[in-house]
């Protein structure tokens, strides 16, 4: 009897070697992601993104749909972080809630939620609450996320 061809047991060898996301390893990454955002490092976190990755914001309404608030490309979405960076004074408190890893371990989809309290010149404080969701992906060797949707809520009290 004869085994598998040596062009499958390469491709087998190879697929065995490519690595694969862990769920540590995807929160080791958002961490670093939270911590580039509440260090005010616009730069260091658009480095978590891919190039192609895309920013959308929405909000959850009194019915329970969604209304769409817009949506950004990482440019565009680094120049609106300098800008709230340069303004504001904040705090905000993230957490993942769940991670979802693909069946080939190349991505995973990361569910969360965050509270962040907004201080701007001559406005009162506020607070807001959303849900997140990403994927992340292995690219150019490293993690990386394909952009983040926010989904603005109601805060509880």
């Amino acid at each position: 009897m004869r085994g598998p061809p040596l062009v499958v047991l390469a491709a087998l060898s190879a697929a065995a070697a490519e690595p694969r996301l862990t769920e540590p390893a995807v929160r080791a990454f958002v961490a670093r992601q939270e911590a580039a955002w509440t260090g005010r490092d616009a730069q260091a976190f658009a480095a978590t993104f891919t190039p192609d990755a895309v920013f959308v914001d929405q909000a959850r309404n009194s019915n329970g749909g969604v209304t769409s608030n817009g949506s950004s490309t990482l440019a565009q979405a680094t120049a609106q972080a300098r800008r709230f960076f340069a303004r504001a004074r904040f705090r905000e408190t993230a957490t993942v809630d769940r991670v979802e890893i693909a069946a080939d371990g190349r991505s995973a989809r990361v569910y969360g939620h965050e509270t962040t309290r907004i201080e701007t010149s001559g406005h009162p404080p506020r607070t807001l609450c959303a849900e997140t969701e990403q994927t992340v992906i292995f690219a150019r060797g490293r993690i990386l996320s394909r952009g983040q949707t926010d989904t603005g809520l109601r805060c509880p009290h």
